[in-house]
C-alpha cells in the first residue's frame, strides 16, 4: 500500500501545474488602457461543503488582481472592466493524494469601449479553478492553504483568465485596435447590472 501511495504522489507532482505568478509577461492588448474597474461580490452564492466566507473577502483581492495585471497597460484607448463574483466553492481538507478538492469560483466580467460607447465582452461567464502545487496536489489546499491565500490565488486566477481572453479575442476579432466591430449597445457606462446569482451555477469538473 505504501508504495502505491508513494506512486500516486510522485505522479501527482509531476501533473502538477506552475503556479499563476502576479508578474506574468504582459500580453499584447493594442490600445487597451483600464480607465476604471468594479468589483462586485455581494450576491455571491457560497456552494455546499466550502469554507465559510464572506462575499466581501473576495472584494479587495480581485480589486488589487486588477491593478496588478490591467492597471499596467498604458494604450491610447479607454476601457471600463467589471468583473461580478457569482459563486464560489474554497476547498476543505480532503483525503491526501486521493481526494482533493480544489477551489472555484464563477464569475461574469464586462468590458467596455468608452470611446465608442459599446461593450466587447458583456455578461460572459468565466469558470475558474485554484492552481495545483506540488504541496496542494498531495494534501489538498484545505490543508496547505488558508482562506486568505485561497481568495488570493482564485482571484489572481480569474484576472489572470480574463487577460489571456482579451488577447485572444483581439487575435480573433480585432478587440484594442483592430477592425472588427464591437457588440452594439448605446449604454454610456460600464457599470453592469448586478445579476441575481442562480442558484444552480456551479463549478464544472476539469
Amino acid at each position: 500500500m505504501f508504495r502505491i501511495l508513494a506512486l500516486l504522489a510522485s505522479m501527482v507532482l509531476l501533473a502538477a501545474c506552475e503556479e499563476t505568478q502576479l508578474n506574468e509577461a504582459k500580453e499584447d492588448l493594442g490600445d487597451f488602457n483600464m480607465r476604471v474597474s468594479f468589483v462586485y461580490t455581494d450576491k455571491a452564492l457560497q456552494w455546499p461543503l466550502s469554507r465559510a466566507a464572506e462575499p466581501s473577502e473576495w472584494n479587495e483581492p480581485i480589486e488589487r488582481a486588477l491593478e496588478a495585471r490591467l492597471g499596467r497597460y498604458s494604450g491610447s484607448g479607454k476601457y471600463d472592466v467589471a468583473i461580478t463574483l457569482e459563486g464560489f466553492l474554497l476547498a476543505t481538507g480532503g483525503i491526501p493524494v486521493l481526494v482533493n478538492p480544489k477551489s472555484a469560483a464563477v464569475v461574469n466580467v464586462f468590458v467596455y469601449d468608452v470611446t465608442t460607447k459599446t461593450y466587447l465582452l458583456k455578461e460572459h461567464q468565466m469558470k475558474i479553478f485554484e492552481d495545483t502545487t506540488g504541496e496542494s496536489a498531495i494534501i489538498g489546499s484545505g490543508y496547505s492553504r488558508t482562506k486568505a491565500e485561497q481568495i488570493d490565488g482564485l482571484a489572481l486566477k480569474i484576472v489572470d483568465g480574463l487577460e489571456e481572453y482579451m488577447a485572444k479575442q483581439r487575435v480573433e476579432k480585432g478587440w484594442f485596435g483592430g477592425d472588427s466591430a464591437a457588440e452594439e449597445n448605446t449604454d454610456t457606462v460600464a457599470v453592469p447590472d448586478q445579476v441575481e446569482a442562480t442558484p444552480d451555477t456551479a463549478p464544472v469538473a476539469e
